[in-house]
């Protein structure tokens, strides 16, 4: 088939990697794309927020498939323009993606569907805010209610930050923090049947030992030693099943990627927030250790056929992904710098090693920084200590003047 995939940083870089080895992708575009993704699919111009220009691009390619990445097309409905056009998406559309576009949205749907959840209120202005503030007590838990590029949720001890925050938001959403470790588990779903995928664990503060400030991700692996095996079972039972039928029954069924973050609490686990997309940086690790090819499975959740679609398998190796950004992440990002060693990981690190581009562009036969997050140098290993050796070999190899990296990613996951 004839797969389009619409975005352009690691995840759609992780996801058309995937598409280009699965033997019955026989046409591979992505709109628009990064210098990375050039490698493996033809790119093309889109403003990928115009549900029309991308139903009109899919069209022109004669796409059977066409896979919406980010949160923000997936929101504005671009899946069901595609839809329209009479050509299978993956992706909710953009009623069903106010899981992850509204975080109120998000709380009252896990009600309806009993889904465990942090206690939270709903607050618009200064006095709601103080209220819910004084509730809860610190660590604070202040979100966003809008798509923030994940970076809208502050957890901080201090309450003039957290009320800060609150105040330069339209709609907050407060709730009680959550104890324990916290667990991506993302689920393929046609809105009837759901397929988990293996769990990974991301870290989120820029900083080794989980200081600094929140970001988009500085890495992921996969699998994690330290979970219960009945984890994916239970989550599925508890979360995932639920909140697929819940959103069937209120008229808006959910059809793509379903990704609950978790925290997993001394009272059991608890969904920290709904997201609408494969994960970033999460993907590059899950998508790593997936050996069922992607684009069957992708069809199959676009075409309501996954009840008779086989069971996933996957490789028994272990995955390691570290992001490396630009310097001055995740505030206003330095961008333009040329990035080196790309060439010397491809001759010397692949299979086992590789590199995923996500803020770049190419220009002159170079290859230039173009984002906060730059690339996402992946591994595969025997366990997470091999991927983890592996990685960050990979990862010396590449020069990017003032870019920076957690040298932690998986460290105490793999014994150290």
């Amino acid at each position: 088939m004839k797969v389009l995939v619409i975005g352009g940083g690691a995840r759609e870089h992780a996801l058309c990697r995937s598409l280009s080895l699965d033997p019955d992708v026989t046409a591979l575009y992505c709109a628009p794309g990064n210098a990375g993704i050039a490698e493996v699919a033809e790119l093309h111009p889109v403003d990928a927020l115009d549900g029309d220009a991308v139903a009109r691009l899919a069209t022109g390619l004669g796409a059977e498939l066409v896979v919406v990445g980010p949160e923000a097309p997936l929101v504005a409905g671009v899946a069901d323009a595609v839809r329209a056009a009479g050509i299978p998406c993956f992706g909710p559309s953009g009623e069903a993606a106010q899981l992850e576009g509204s975080k109120a949205f998000a709380k009252d749907v896990m009600a309806g569907a009993g889904v465990p959840t942090a206690r939270s209120y709903v607050c618009t202005t200064p006095a709601e805010i103080d209220e819910a503030l004084d509730a809860f007590g610190a660590p604070y838990v202040v979100k966003d209610d809008g798509l923030a590029a994940g970076k809208g949720v502050v957890v901080t001890d201090d309450l003039a930050a957290a009320r800060d925050h609150a105040l330069s938001c339209d709609r907050v959403v407060i709730e009680e923090f959550l104890d324990g470790p916290e667990v991506s588990l993302f689920a393929i779903t046609d809105g009837t049947t759901v397929l988990p995928l293996q769990p990974a664990q991301d870290f989120k503060r820029a900083l080794d030992g989980d200081e600094g400030p929140n970001t988009g991700g500085m890495g992921a692996y996969s699998p994690l030693p330290w979970a219960d095996p009945k984890l994916v079972d239970e989550v599925l039972e508890s979360v995932l099943q639920p909140t697929v039928d819940e959103l069937r029954r209120r008229g808006t069924p959910f059809s793509g990627l379903l990704y609950a973050g978790l925290a997993i609490t001394s009272r059991g686990v608890r969904v920290i927030e709904f997201n609408a997309r494969f994960g970033d940086p999460e993907t590059q690790v899950v998508l790593a250790r997936l050996r069922t090819p992607l684009a069957g499975v992708l069809l199959a959740s676009a075409n309501g056929t996954l009840d008779v679609f086989p069971s996933l398998a996957w490789r028994d190796d272990a995955a390691v992904t570290v992001v490396i950004a630009s310097h001055n992440y995740p505030d206003t990002p330095r961008t333009g710098d040329p990035i080196n060693g790309l060439a010397d990981v491809a001759a010397q690190d692949a299979p086992d090693a590789y590199v995923l581009h996500a803020g770049t562009r190419a220009e002159g036969g170079a290859v230039l920084s173009a984002g906060g997050r730059v690339l996402s140098v992946t591994a595969t290993g025997k366990d997470l200590a091999a991927a983890r050796e592996r990685a960050y070999t990979a990862l010396g190899r590449i020069r990017l003047d003032g870019s920076q990296h957690r040298t932690d990613i998986a460290l105490k996951a793999a014994g150290g």
